[in-house]
């Protein structure tokens, strides 16, 4: 006799189920825990790691990662505006320049920045600055983007109403149609900097004295000072500590932003 579709369906889940735990059964079987302890979860190279992961590598990764996302966010608006406009060299120089960054890897950006100008132009930026210029080069061409959409998405009656009543286009723009762009595209804007958070790890190219040193970096010097795994583990753990937050912080925006758009359907209606 045939099962239903509806039986089909369970015995599928139950097999898939079946292999999940088998799967796990294994890893217990053939792991050498002894050895995972020993390399992941050392007390005495943690110890050693600690306070100063927290008060110096991860403070620093939160600071190069806010200079570069304020610095991105600017040039963003300047190039979504630039990208909208009539002018049609403002929109080539715009599309060159994201279609530019957008294609080149991040550490190139750190590597031209850290050795390329300096050597062409004979000027040297201190670290903080060279952080917060590459990531935001790199985050702008994303986040000009996003904005662009964003700016697209808000409803031309918002415009028209504006210049109904006076209103100048560049005032429009900053007092009705940005405001509005910014409540729209809230979600992807922190998942870029979630993004920049760990394209910041990059900075340790450029040669960091102990007081400079990201998450990335110190967990690397960790793992040859005391010949464990143990640092990598606690740099990943406080990347977790700023990414997990943003997610959920960037989920809770997208429900938000969803609630209010079935809430104008709903008063349209």
């Amino acid at each position: 006799m045939a099962m239903s579709r509806r039986k089909r369906a369970q015995a599928f889940r139950n097999a898939q189920y079946a292999v999940l735990v088998l799967g796990i059964v294994a890893v217990g079987v053939l792991a050498d825990w002894d050895t995972i302890l020993q390399a992941f979860f050392n007390v005495d190279a943690a110890a050693r790691q600690i306070p100063a992961i927290f008060t110096t590598a991860l403070v620093n990764t939160v600071i190069y990662t806010t200079l570069g996302f304020g610095l991105g966010l600017g040039v963003g608006l300047v190039l979504a505006l630039m990208k909208l406009s009539s002018v049609a060299p403002y929109r080539w120089i715009a599309t060159v320049y994201i279609e530019f960054f957008r294609g080149v890897p991040a550490l190139l950006v750190f590597i031209a920045l850290g050795f390329g100008v300096p050597l062409a132009f004979n000027i040297r930026f201190e670290i903080y600055s060279t952080a917060a210029i590459a990531l935001g080069l790199v985050g702008s061409a994303y986040i000009a983007e996003t904005l662009r959409a964003g700016i697209q998405a808000v409803p031309k009656g918002q415009v028209e109403a504006a210049r109904s009543l006076g209103m100048s286009p560049g005032r429009t723009n900053l007092t009705v149609v940005i405001p509005q762009a910014f409540r729209i595209i809230l979600p992807p804007l922190t998942n870029e900097l979630i993004l920049l958070t760990k394209d910041s790890s990059l900075i340790y190219l450029l040669g960091l004295t102990r007081d400079e040193y990201e998450l990335a970096k110190f967990g690397r010097e960790g793992l040859n000072a005391t010949n464990s795994l143990t640092p990598i583990l606690l740099a990943g753990l406080c990347y977790l500590l700023i990414t997990i937050p943003l997610g959920h912080l960037s989920r809770y925006l997208e429900g938000r932003a969803g609630r209010k758009q079935e809430q104008g359907l709903k008063v349209t209606a």
